[in-house]
Parts: C-alpha cells; sequence; structure tokens
C-alpha cells in the first residue's frame, strides 16, 4: 500500500511539473497563425490581388508614394519585376503615411505609375502601414507575434519586405536599399 501511494505521488508530482512547463511563457514559443497566402487585398485598378496565387515565387512588398525623394525607385522596381518575373513578384502599396508624400487619388496614382515609370507589377490600392489604421497586411508583416519571424518599423517611404517561395518572411529592407542592390538581388 505504502509503494502505491508513494507511486501516485510521484506520479502526481510529474504531472504538475509538466502542466507547469506547458503555461510557463518562457517555453511556449509564438507561432504566426496566418500566412501571407491569406490575404487579398483591394488592386490599384479595381479588383482583388489574392496573395495566394503567388505561391512558389518570391514576394517583393514595398510601401510606395509619388512625391517622395525614393519616387525614382519605382524604375528599379519595373526593372527588379521584368529581370525576375520567373520567381519574383512585386506588390507595391501606396501609402500617405510620410510626409503626406502620397496625396493622389488611385487614378492619379495608376497615371503616375504608368506614364513616368513603365510599371507593370500589381499595385494594390492606398493602405496605411503604420498607426492605429495599419492595413492588416502590414500589421502582419511588422509583427513577429504575426508573422513568426521578425518585427520591422517603416520609417519612410519605399520600405520592401521580401518573402520567400514558400510565404516566409525573410527579411525588411529600408527605402535607402534600392531594388537592383545586391542586398536584394543576392536572395533572388
Amino acid at each position: 500500500m505504502i509503494k502505491l501511494i508513494a507511486i501516485s505521488v510521484v506520479f502526481l508530482s510529474c504531472t504538475l511539473q509538466a502542466n507547469d512547463k506547458k503555461t510557463d511563457p518562457q517555453i511556449i514559443t509564438p507561432v504566426a497563425t496566418r500566412s501571407i497566402y491569406d490575404f487579398k487585398v483591394e488592386a490599384l485598378e479595381g479588383g482583388t490581388i489574392d496573395f495566394s496565387s503567388f505561391k512558389g515565387k518570391k514576394i517583393l512588398i514595398v510601401n510606395t508614394a509619388s512625391k517622395c525623394g525614393y519616387t525614382p525607385q519605382y524604375a528599379d522596381l519595373q526593372k527588379l519585376y521584368v529581370t525576375y518575373k520567373d520567381k519574383l513578384v512585386i506588390v507595391g502599396f501606396p501609402a500617405n503615411n510620410f510626409g503626406g508624400q502620397e496625396p493622389g487619388t488611385s487614378l492619379e496614382i495608376r497615371e503616375l505609375c504608368k506614364s513616368n515609370y513603365g510599371v507593370t507589377f500589381p499595385m494594390a490600392a492606398k493602405v496605411s502601414v503604420k498607426g492605429d489604421d495599419i492595413a492588416p497586411i502590414y500589421k502582419w508583416l511588422c509583427s513577429k507575434a504575426e508573422n513568426g519571424v521578425m518585427d520591422a518599423e517603416i520609417r519612410w517611404n519605399f520600405g520592401k519586405f521580401l518573402l520567400d517561395e514558400n510565404g516566409k518572411l525573410l527579411n525588411y529592407f529600408p527605402s535607402k536599399v534600392t531594388p537592383m542592390s545586391e542586398e536584394i538581388t543576392g536572395k533572388l
């Protein structure tokens, strides 16, 4: 009988310790519950951009602006898109979060992109990339708790997020990193 009680106490003690480990926040690793492929966003030209259609390609997501010192990066983004079109898709997200540098309407943004830079890569409708009204896709991109990889803070226009062929976030590049730089092309 004493052996049975001793075995029961040891078993109960082990069970309680195992349960304590399950609730210990240092042991639980946050796991992203969404994937980039879960997002659908309004396209600049109407319709929807469905990120699940990009499976198998790398994705470069860029917050853009029409009246910024970095606006000429549209030309290099287009060049990157054409050069690597078999394995890369670029999605531009016009945003007016920095210095009011994207005040235009969808029509004005579309016209600037096409006539000045020949943009053919997908462009989303204007969104907010930070603050209380942050677009859900940017909330996911900027939060490790959401994407499972890293936290990122967008500080200006033309910040770039690179995702791999499986939709996993690889890196964030600030505005000064140009689209055709080795930092980006070396990962393609």
